[in-house]
């Protein structure tokens, strides 16, 4: 095969023809003769005898070097390094060295070069090893060698041509050595050589900007700096003197990148001490002295940072004090202040200003988890603040000319932050917030949101697209402060709103948002249910608040549970609003008479009946709670007796199906027709009977009392105590049967809860006394032979439906029979009347018989009456046929003429003709 068509077909890309074969002999000696002298090179260096042959040395690596301009081989990349190790040691002492060690490292930024294709695989760990002793020879104090390797580094990332190559050489491929260095210590090597820069600021500032470039290129490379503690390095370092403030800006950016793929490890990193009196130092020379949108958006970034750093429990911005002088921040410029970081401090307002103060709002909220903190929220006023930042435009001039130069937009945000610090603080922190008259300012809030021209103000809410002009979204979090400090359960705070008339004032503005046909999206939504939920922590306890809640209150409860469950998987929060409902009925109506008695006017009941039939399971336990408490109404019973659903189905009968699919749920062992099928555990589940048997603390309770729950069995149960077991409507013999169970539950739990108290003495290895272990089996077997005596009546119940089907089931052939019956009956009497209708001989026929049995019938008279009045004979002719339009011998009318006949010896008479006498051929 000719050579230059082989060399032509591997290689498509070279245009020229391949060299002959004396040619390419020749490079291949050229090569062999080049690594030849590499290792004659390393022996020269290395051998006593030549090791001070300065000037032979010299000679040698600056002919290597200009042979090696074009890029070094990965096969000689182990003996270059042992080359550039030398000269390193060299360069101290000697400094001829240094020009030919930085061209070596200058020639190190060009594209490795490559034989074959399969250098790349062969020379790998080469490389790596390579690239990681570069790291390492950082320890040369030179500060150009140092400008060299860091460069060298550096252009790794940019895109270096390569220099016209020889036939037979190829460059490795763009990301090949950029793979390799994620695999070697050379990122690690850059970040610890950072102590031996002290004095040189320049070589400091570019490693710094290599590292950036490191850490944003690979999550390998940022894991290997975190390991060598990075970021903790990076930030005690970055605080170093630096007129243009590069240090800190790349020190943060750097940090950043860490921050972004490996948050955890860096936060540990930058909770110690030092690194937060680091943070401290950067970010108070930023906010003072920084007036650049640059300085101002790094002073933002280490805010960010700090946040994160308030993020880790383990973080000492309290002991450090850099949390009080956040606090200070945060309250100004709203609260006056003579702390010197405050006195001379000017805020632009602009973006980044208003950026700030949100960070070091939110900041607020991180440092509370610590109770120290709140020591110092006390101290510097911060609820104050907060207060006065929620204050409605109108109610707060001293706001006005504290930030008259926010704009209406950032002021808005700025209200919108503070309402959500407010929501978090406000519960931990009541007493603070009672003697600032937290309730007065949030209901004064809520006023201002729903007066006229509602919910059009500025409206920046969030993630919801409320669009400009809306003040939804201070409504929204004024309502979830309100929720917040209602929720804590401090009589005091909810006594103080209901003194300033919340109750009402929140029913007006839910029911004005329910007028509005277009309020139904997810943030509405998300205000009703909280309101609701509001309306219920005031109310739950308090008998003169649920008559305040009234009959108002009652109509707001009846219309949202009309609305039913339909849209309760719509994901706006209708399921949330649902059970807000429930719950607020069970709060605020339930235990007062006079609600309930209003309540159950507006049919309250049912519609709790049919929220309980057409919702999923989740809501049955809170609807059946419902139930159970408004059961203690003696008129409530008429109205869920009376109830029926969609398909005719009573209470008490729906009540039963939920027990069986409960029991269904929990896999409780029943024969076919719903019956106790295993009386040792009655009503014992699959679930509860696999898990493992424990012993638990007395104040732990077990697993057969809180089963009672996490089910719906025992709110069932107790409602049918109030409904009671007898004369119930709509009930068949398979829920007779389900209903015994339910009429013994009780009986059934007592002795499961005795019965696990056995076996939890055996688990623990305690033996009762005589008298005591008699009374736990004697109990245990109570409950054994009630579960017999509940399943033999379950099966006399059964007994009595299987007769009654049988009885049922022969009136009902009884009832076939006699149909048939009749059918046949009259089909034999059309027959008849046909066949005498149809023959004339036929009809003579039976004509003679009914007149034989007229005569036979009739009493024989004496002689002289039969002289006297002599026999006569009636003979009838058809005169017509008619059909009506019924079926069968019904149908048919006939007309005869009859004409009476003297016996002989008579005297003849003229015949005479009667009237048509018409009959039904039904009677014949």
């Amino acid at each position: 095969m000719d050579s230059s068509r082989f060399v032509h077909r591997r290689k498509p890309d070279i245009p020229v023809i391949g060299p002959r074969a004396p040619d390419k002999k020749q490079h291949i000696q050229e090569v062999s003769v080049k690594s030849i002298e590499l290792s004659k090179v390393i022996r020269l260096l290395e051998d006593p005898l030549t090791v001070n042959l300065k000037e032979r040395h010299l000679f040698v690596l600056k002919k290597l070097l200009k042979r090696s301009q074009i890029g070094f081989l990965l096969k000689e990349l182990t003996g270059i390094a042992k080359i550039l190790n030398i000269c390193a040691e060299k360069v101290t002492d000697h400094p001829e060295y240094q020009p030919i060690f930085c061209e070596a490292l200058d020639i190190c930024r060009l594209p490795f070069l490559k034989e074959k294709s399969s250098d790349e695989l062969n020379y790998a760990q080469d490389v790596i090893e390579f690239l990681s002793h570069m790291g390492c020879l950082m320890r040369v104090s030179d500060a150009e060698v140092r400008q060299h390797i860091v460069e060298s580094v550096k252009s790794f990332y940019s895109s270096v041509a390569p220099k016209l190559l020889p036939d037979g050489l190829q460059p490795t491929s763009p990301g090949y050595r950029l793979q390799l260095l994620e695999r070697s210590d050379l990122a690690q090597t850059l970040l610890l050589s950072m102590a031996a820069l002290e004095n040189q600021p320049g070589i400091k500032l570019l490693l710094l900007q290599t590292l950036q470039i490191l850490s944003s290129s690979s999550d390998m490379n940022c894991a290997s700096i975190l390991q060598a503690g990075g970021a903790e390095t990076i930030c005690l370092h970055m605080n170093q003197p630096d007129p243009n403030g590069q240090v800190l800006f790349h020190s943060s950016e750097i940090l950043w990148n860490l921050l972004e793929r490996g948050s955890t490890e860096v936060t540990a990193q930058l909770s110690s001490m030092e690194c937060v009196i680091s943070l401290k130092e950067a970010f108070l020379h930023q906010l003072i002295n920084g007036f650049r949108h640059s300085d101002l958006q790094l002073r933002n970034d280490l805010l960010v940072i700090t946040t994160l750093i308030a993020g880790n429990p383990n973080s000492l911005l309290i002991e450090s004090l850099f949390a009080k002088q956040l606090v200070v921040f945060a309250t100004f410029p709203e609260l006056k202040s003579h702390n010197p970081l405050v006195s001379n401090l000017k805020l632009s307002y602009n973006n980044e200003d208003l950026k700030m103060k949100k960070m070091l709002l939110n900041l607020l909220v991180l440092m509370s988890k610590d109770l120290a903190a709140l020591q110092l929220y006390k101290e510097e006023r911060v609820l104050l603040a907060l207060l006065m930042l929620v204050r409605p435009p109108a109610a707060s001039p001293e706001r006005r000319s504290a930030s008259r130069q926010w704009s209406s937009a950032q002021q808005e945000e700025v209200q919108l932050q503070a309402l959500a610090t407010l929501c978090s603080l406000a519960p931990i922190m009541l007493e603070d917030y009672m003697s600032c008259q937290g309730n007065a300012v949030l209901l004064l809030l809520l006023d201002w949101c729903v007066a006229q021209d509602a919910f059009f103000g500025q409206g920046h809410s969030s993630p919801v697209a409320e669009g400009r002009g809306r003040r939804k979204a201070q409504m929204r979090h004024c309502i979830r402060v309100l929720r917040s400090v209602t929720s804590s359960g401090e009589e005091s705070v909810n006594q103080d709103l209901c003194d300033q008339g919340t109750i009402n004032q929140l029913l007006g503005i839910l029911m004005q948002m329910e007028a509005c046909p277009d309020e139904d999206d997810l943030v509405s939504l998300e205000i009703k249910s909280d309101i609701q939920l509001i309306l219920s922590a005031l109310c739950e306890r308090d008998m003169h608040r649920k008559e305040l809640f009234g009959s108002e209150g009652v109509e707001m409860a009846v219309h949202f549970l009309k609305k039913g469950s339909d849209k309760f998987y719509s994901g706006l929060g209708h399921n949330k609003l649902i059970l807000s409902t429930v719950d607020c009925v069970w709060s605020c109506i339930v235990g007062c008479y006079t609600t309930e008695d209003y309540f159950l006017a507006k049919e309250g009941a049912s519609l709790l009946m049919d929220l309980l039939s057409s919702s999923p399971r989740c809501v049955h336990c809170n609807v059946l709670a419902s139930l159970l408490e408004l059961c203690d109404n003696p008129n409530a019973l008429s109205h869920i007796l009376s109830w029926r659903d969609s398909r005719g189905q009573t209470a008490p009968r729906f009540l039963l199906q939920l027990w069986m699919d409960e029991e269904e749920e929990l896999k409780v062992s029943r024969d076919q027709h719903g019956g106790i099928a295993d009386p040792q555990r009655p009503i014992l589940g699959v679930y509860q009977q696999e898990d493992p048997q424990l012993s638990f603390p007395a104040n732990v309770p077990s697993a057969a009392v809180l089963e009672l729950s996490e089910n719906l069995r025992s709110k069932i149960y107790s409602i049918f105590c109030k409904l009671g077991f007898h004369d119930l409507p709509g009930l068949s013999r398979k829920h007779y049967v389900t209903l015994s169970v339910v009429r013994r539950y009780l009986d059934f739990k007592v002795g499961e809860v005795w019965e696990e108290v056995s076996r939890e003495l055996g688990l623990d290895g305690v033996r009762p006394t005589t008298p005591d272990e008699e009374a736990l089996s004697a109990v245990c077997k109570i409950s054994e032979d009630t579960a017999r005596t509940v399943a033999a009546e379950q099966r006399s119940i059964l007994e009595l439906q299987e007769k009654e089907d049988i009885s049922e089931e022969q009136l009902m052939y009884t009832e076939i029979k006699s149909h048939w019956k009749q059918k046949e009956l009259t089909a034999k009497s059309w027959d008849s009347y046909v066949s005498r209708t149809s023959n004339y001989e036929i009809l003579k026929e039976v004509k003679a018989q009914r007149e034989e049995y007229i005569e036979s019938s009739r009493p024989k008279p004496e002689h002289e009456e039969a002289a006297v009045h002599p026999k006569e004979l009636i003979l009838g002719q058809v005169m017509s046929v008619e059909r009506t339009g019924s079926s069968g011998p019904a149908g048919v009318k006939l007309t005869l003429a009859r004409t009476s006949i003297k016996a002989s010896g008579q005297d003849q008479a003229a015949p005479t003709t009667q009237d048509p006498e018409y009959f039904s051929t039904v009677k014949d």
